[in-house]
């Protein structure tokens, strides 16, 4: 995972990530994607009116974890299927 490089959404507006949050009060999934088209996909696929309100982005494995605790997000959601969407939940401690 760390030698990776992952893709990742994230609001034009405000900077905030595309995440998956159980409740409006956890800071939630840090969605991951493995290539740049599933980024893109996922967006056109579930927010095609909205697709171009967010950028994607790249970030290396490596920096995942930093990036987890300086947001403060439960843990990383890796998006293995964009379209129906299918994610695989894993938790930070």
């Amino acid at each position: 995972m760390f030698s990776e490089v992952y893709y990742l959404v994230r609001s034009k507006a405000n900077g905030d990530y595309l995440t998956a949050r159980s409740d409006r009060k956890a800071n939630g999934y840090l969605l991951l994607f493995r290539e740049n088209f599933d980024a893109l996909s996922y967006l056109n696929t579930h927010a095609g009116e909205l697709a171009n309100r967010f950028a994607v982005e790249s970030v290396a494995g490596s920096q995942i974890g930093p990036l987890l605790k300086r947001w403060g997000f439960s843990g990383v959601g890796i998006v293995s299927d964009p379209l129906l969407p299918k994610i695989e939940f894993l938790s930070h401690s």
